[in-house]
């Protein structure tokens, strides 16, 4: 079992970590100014049902064979570059509306939640930094490693819904201020699939 000072010292670390920049923290962000709040934590919740996957994945071994097999890193690392291009390429084709004309579909919960889910699982970083990192707060003096590793990951996600949630609350509401203004949703569609197509760049050259 975890003791309390393992678990006390592993959060603070998680938390410190979802507070670095990086790609999901952007994706959260980008998302959350284009449809809201709410849509954002959508998104949170699919990028956190993610990890539930890496953390099993770790918890019985799984990544250990994308760590030791180069094709299955590609594969998995293309897979995930190609649906950042999706998504770019659909910011950039976005329509501006300010509210005199019909307005755009909004995406559903469900596509928001998948699209979490997809951008988490198709990184195979976070199973290299999973297998990397959960081992080291786990003793098998302390009973089943697995066990362990899966409190660990579950701390972990606690963490992430924090953090994340924060961030797509607050850019959520200042991408509801923008949006008031056609110019303002032009510039943020175009920033959006920006940033999904450098993200997709650095994904397709990630090296292990």
């Amino acid at each position: 079992m975890l003791t309390t000072q393992v678990c006390l010292s592993f959060f603070g670390i998680a938390v410190l970590l979802a507070m670095a920049p990086g790609p999901d923290n952007l994706f959260v962000l980008m998302q959350s100014a284009l449809w809201g709040p709410r849509a954002g934590m959508f998104v949170v919740l699919g990028l956190c049902t993610g990890l539930i996957g890496h953390t099993l994945a770790v918890a019985v071994g799984l990544a250990a064979i994308f760590a030791a097999s180069q094709a299955a890193f590609t594969v998995l690392k293309l897979a995930g570059a190609a649906y950042l291009v999706y998504l770019a390429w659909g910011a950039f084709r976005a329509r501006a509306n300010t509210g005199l004309e019909e307005k755009p579909p909004r995406q559903s919960p469900g596509s928001l939640y998948r699209r979490g889910i997809i951008m988490n699982l198709t990184n195979p970083k976070v199973s290299l930094f999973f297998l990397a990192f959960l081992p080291q707060f786990t003793s098998p003096g302390r009973g089943s490693v697995a066990v362990q590793t899966l409190g660990l990951g579950l701390l972990f996600i606690l963490a992430t819904l924090l953090v994340f949630g924060c961030v797509a609350l607050f850019s959520g509401a200042f991408g509801a201020l923008l949006q008031r203004s056609e110019r303002a949703q032009r510039w943020l569609n175009r920033a959006a699939g920006t940033v999904f197509l450098g993200l997709a760049v650095k994904l397709a050259f990630m090296h292990r």
